[in-house]
């Protein structure tokens, strides 16, 4: 697929998700909101995030479905609204292939389809399909901007459960 250089913004209220549906992954994005502090779990300590209301969780599957998106809102609904830690796996975990969903929370994440899922605890990098590689995706004060967005179908949903 081809890739847009171009920047495009989309604005993004705290009650939305917005959807990024490809032929071979999902992206799914949330704003952080009031409550900006999050807590990411490495094999070796405890980082405490400090985020702003306008920066982005982002979340990341390798599939395509409404299993998927219904999941994908879980999981960023369970990090910002229950207050569930982000977990970083260490390299060469078992489990790093079998993770359907993978999350990153910060003003800026960069997809790549060449890291291990779930292995960075630097909230930069997130592991996507092969079509999302490259996309940047960053908070502003009215949404999000996005940057490398391939040709995709872009959703805003209602976030709820």
């Amino acid at each position: 697929m081809e890739k847009s250089t171009s920047s495009k913004e989309i604005s993004l209220k705290e009650s939305e998700m917005l959807l990024l549906r490809g032929t071979a992954g999902t992206v799914a994005i949330v704003k952080v909101g009031p409550h900006g502090q999050f807590f990411l779990e490495t094999e070796n300590e405890e980082i405490v995030l400090g985020l702003e209301s306008h920066d982005l969780i982002v979340a990341s599957a390798l599939s395509v479905n409404e299993k998927t998106e219904k999941g994908l809102k879980c999981i960023l609904f369970m990090i910002r609204e229950i207050r569930s830690p982000l977990i970083v796996l260490p390299k060469n975990h078992p489990a790093s292939p079998r993770l359907p969903i993978v999350v990153s929370a910060g003003k800026k994440t960069v997809l790549s389809c060449d890291i291990t899922p779930g292995t960075h605890p630097n909230q930069d990098v997130l592991c996507g399909s092969n079509e999302f590689d490259s996309l940047e995706v960053t908070g502003t004060q009215k949404g999000v901007q996005l940057k490398n967005l391939p040709q995709c179908e872009v959703l805003k949903v209602k976030f709820d459960i």
